[in-house]
């Protein structure tokens, strides 16, 4: 008799926008067979936490840091030569850079590597009615601080404006962070977790312009503001960035548009979400 040995494998499984049920069937199917399962959760957020997760799954679900997914992967990815590993990642697994480089490391040690792929902000934000094939460049807004103000992002979208394309604003997240003196003095101490609103987006890109002032992001600019995409309360409204500033768009995650040129479908879909 021939045996058919098993070839384990790391599994990259996106999990979608919203929640546990929002992982496509292949993904639960290998979740539900593998040895161990990791959660990355530093990028993105779904709006139910690991237990919930753990749960549905059923299988214990591990949360891995920033920390542990770029310094800790050599250690999983051994595991993963004689185990089947799933790391489960908000949205699209190559949504961000993160996961992109860990299917490199994968090849460089010849572990086998499988991805599922899911929804992600990046084609969902369709739903604010802009077309996705006339979005430019992706930007990440930062939350600024005193000594910290980057507006390299500035430029980026300025080449989308005159491009006549809309630009996809994410908005920055802050997981697992340590004060400077936390950090200087070894304690693992973290501050709780910010999600950068699309009220402060706003602040900081106007301030930007205030600077810059070459009529890219004022208050009167254009945007589409989305809360939640993907969940059953997401919300999604146009209007300037300064009428966005006041509104309240409720938890996170938020992600914003500044609106290039419209087309005749575009420009009706907006009148139905305009701020009034």
């Amino acid at each position: 008799l021939r045996h058919h040995t098993h070839t384990t494998m790391f599994y990259l499984v996106g999990l979608g926008l919203h929640d546990e049920k929002d992982i496509t069937v292949r993904g639960l199917e290998i979740v539900r067979k593998c040895d161990k399962v990791l959660l990355e959760a530093y990028t993105a957020i779904l709006t139910v936490g690991p237990e919930k997760l753990s749960e549905f799954y059923g299988r214990q679900v591990v949360v891995a840091d920033r920390e542990l997914v770029e310094q800790g992967v050599d250690e999983f990815l051994e595991e993963a030569r004689d185990k089947d590993i799933a790391l489960l990642v908000v949205g699209d697994p190559f949504a961000a850079t993160t996961h992109t480089d860990l299917v490199v490391r994968c090849h460089q040690r010849k572990v086998p590597c499988q991805s599922v792929h899911n929804a992600s902000i990046m084609n969902a934000i369709g739903c604010c009615g802009l077309q996705l094939y006339n979005f430019g460049r992706t930007v990440s807004i930062c939350f600024f601080t005193d000594e910290w103000r980057p507006d390299s992002f500035y430029a980026k979208v300025k080449a989308n404006v005159e491009a006549g394309l809309h630009t996809l604003c994410l908005l920055d997240i802050k997981v697992k962070e340590q004060t400077v003196e936390n950090m200087m003095r070894g304690n693992k101490v973290f501050e709780p977790p910010r999600y950068m609103s699309i009220k402060q987006c706003c602040e900081q890109l106007i301030e930007v312009e205030e600077k810059q002032k070459q009529g890219v992001c004022g208050p009167e600019t254009k945007a589409v503001g989305v809360a939640r995409v993907g969940s059953p309360d997401q919300e999604v409204a146009y209007g300037s960035l300064a009428q966005l500033m006041e509104h309240d768009f409720g938890g996170p995650l938020h992600s914003l548009v500044i609106v290039g040129e419209t087309d005749v479908i575009e420009k009706e879909v907006l009148e139905t979400i305009a701020l009034q």
